[in-house]
């Protein structure tokens, strides 16, 4: 197909020939190079024809004149150095030079380069200065943050009158920036000078551009917005962009909760993942949980031959499945409904499909539900877990990844305690297998099935109140994309039964998330919706804990992922005996039995009722 952008190449070649005229009449000051004229005309055909011959090869005229930028300047350079270095060789061949300046050919390639500038950047400047809607009409907008991002939504605020934004200025901590000016936009000041430029500048609108700001700093932002009654935005980051979740600068979105922890990037270390999840078979157990259906997504990235999601809920499994693919159509996906207890059933899966890698999540995880069915906790967190690890050992499965909780450090309620006892049953079996069985750590996730954040959305929506179990109650918080990227890449790391936890970062104030969910949904809290405290529930604590007493950390080489050394001194056989007297009380629904047996399995354990008893004494 003909590309419309080639009709710009008679401008050139008469460009060409321009440039190699006046470079002779530069050289000489008169019209002596025409004494003889035909020596010329066939000197000027040869140029102009080696030249044209490059340029046509060359891809100059790939680029948007509209978005005319260094790198199509470079292009320029490069071509017309390129077409002159061949014209000069082939003046060369045709006379050695004879009766030529051999200055013309260097003032003929600045006169050319000089021409094609104006050419490609000109109808830019025009259309940025003249054509497009100037800053002087739109809401008032000030910009958090003077870098590369906040470069670019200038420049798409100028090339997008929709917008209806007018930059007064940008507000950056570095103090180098100070007074400078990016796309005729000042550097006005820094970000904790906000409120002075609210009141100073009648601003109406702010967009936030740094994506890597410190939770607290936005949140600080959000609360001097809130009390100028000022909205607030936030730029995606280029995570979100590459994620398919903006498509561009321009799409500006409302702040959210995620961006209040102030979490920077993952960095992911590509290779060693591929090398394990590429042209393999895949399967993920509670593929249609928050985190299992997220990994499910992430191991699609990596192109296995074959992903195998597993889930007893079909509701979840089928809507995974639709999604991935549609996403991903050429990969080889399997959804089957199966239950981790039952054992013959994995079996059957695992003798069909023979997984090389298997990342179990299926669990459960509601704190409350399980501290009162203790014996489905039981059997389906520990037996299970049992059951898809010894399948999985025998299948000669490679990699096998558990993911565990910070409710398994110091357990004071029953899904704690169990998550714990299948990280201790992975550690006795990992010294006789040769699948390496890894357990990855860490806290609550931002937006999961069920957790804490929905559910506030979900009050606030309804005009409150909001519910808090207690006002000193904390928790460690990561999104739901950044937990699965860092059980892939601890996936790739582990070796022999290690347990890696994750870096959660700053803990979060459960109290304080819930007054900014409040502010960010346009209310104020107290005031537009109460907040309640109902009490801790069963099995709760006011803090969680990442490790053991016992348990020292070592860093790895990813700073976001740490190794916990192994605490798991029990007898082997003992502990195997205890794990089978579990399970015999599990299914015969003793529950005071299965605490006392808890007890015994994992020393620290301590029940609910006497963690609240020993909070009250200290």
């Amino acid at each position: 197909m003909f590309n419309k952008r080639y009709l710009v190449f008679p401008i050139d070649v008469v460009f060409m020939t321009i440039s190699y005229i006046t470079a002779h009449l530069i050289r000489y000051e008169s019209l002596e190079f025409l004494i003889e004229p035909e020596r010329f005309i066939i000197s000027l055909l040869i140029v102009v024809g080696t030249r044209s011959i490059v340029f046509l090869y060359s891809d100059i005229y790939r680029s948007l004149w509209a978005y005319a930028s260094i790198h199509d300047l470079m292009e320029i350079i490069k071509i017309t150095l390129s077409s002159s270095l061949f014209s000069t060789l082939a003046l060369l061949f045709y006379n050695r030079f004879s009766q030529h300046s051999r200055m013309v050919p260097i003032l003929d390639t600045l006169i050319l380069l000089s021409l094609l500038c104006f050419r490609s950047f000109s109808w830019r400047i025009i259309r940025d200065e003249y054509l497009t809607k100037s800053f002087n009409s739109g809401k008032a907008t000030l910009v958090i943050g003077a870098g590369k991002s906040g470069m670019m939504l200038v420049t798409e605020i100028r090339r997008q009158p929709e917008l209806n934004l007018r930059p007064i200025g940008f507000l950056d901590d570095d103090p180098s920036k100070l007074g400078a000016h990016i796309q005729g936009v000042p550097v006005i000041g820094s970000i904790d000078q906000i409120e002075f430029f609210l009141t100073t500048n009648k601003v109406e609108e702010i967009i936030i551009t740094l994506g890597a700001l410190p939770g607290k700093t936005i949140s600080n932002i959000i609360k001097v917005c809130e009390a100028y009654k000022i909205h607030a935005k936030i730029l995606p980051s280029i995570g979100e962009i590459f994620a398919g979740k903006k498509s561009s600068y321009n799409q500006l979105r409302e702040v959210r909760v995620e961006d209040l922890l102030g979490r920077d990037p993952v960095d992911l270390e590509i290779e060693s993942i591929k090398s394990y999840l590429t042209g393999q078979t895949i399967l993920v157990s509670g593929a249609g949980g928050s985190i299992g259906s997220e990994i499910c997504r992430q191991v699609s990235f990596f192109e296995p031959k074959s992903l195998i999601l597993l889930d007893a809920a079909e509701t979840p499994l089928y809507h995974i499945d639709y999604e991935l693919r549609n996403s991903f159509p050429q990969i080889q996906y399997e959804s089957i409904v199966a239950d981790v207890k039952n054992l013959s059933r994995l079996g059957h899966i695992f003798e069909h499909y023979t997984p090389t890698v298997v990342f179990h999540c299926a669990a459960y995880k509601h704190v409350p539900l399980m501290e009162i069915n203790p014996s489905e906790a039981v059997l389906n967190n520990v037996l299970g877990t049992k059951n898809i690890a010894d399948i999985s050992r025998l299948s000669g499965v490679d990699r096998f990844v558990l993911i565990s909780t910070d409710k398994a450090v110091n357990p004071v309620n029953i899904m704690g305690a169990s998550k714990r006892a299948s990280e201790l049953y992975l550690q006795h079996i990992t010294p006789n297998s040769k699948t390496k069985f890894i357990t990855v750590r860490f806290g609550n996730v931002l937006g999961s099935n069920g957790s804490v954040i929905p559910r506030f959305k979900e009050q606030i929506e309804k005009g409150g109140p909001v519910t808090v179990t207690h006002p000193d109650v904390i928790r460690y918080f990561m999104t739901i994309p950044e937990a699965s990227q860092l059980v892939l890449q601890a996936g790739s790391m582990g070796e022999k039964g290690e347990i890696f936890i994750l870096e959660m970062g700053e803990p979060v104030k459960i109290l304080e998330l819930a007054e900014e969910m409040i502010r960010l949904s346009g209310y104020q809290p107290y005031k537009d919706i109460n907040i309640e405290f109902t009490g801790l529930r069963p099995g709760e604590k006011l803090y969680e804990e990442l490790l053991l007493n016992l348990e020292g950390i070592k860093k790895t080489h990813h700073p976001k992922i740490k190794i916990v050394a192994s605490s798991n001194n029990q007898n082997q056989i003992l502990f195997l005996n205890k794990l089978n007297q579990l399970f015999s009380l599990a299914k015969a629904n003793k529950n005071t039995e299965i605490y006392n047996l808890f007890k015994e399995i994992i020393p620290e354990y301590q029940k609910h009722i006497d963690y609240i008893s020993i909070t009250k004494n200290n």
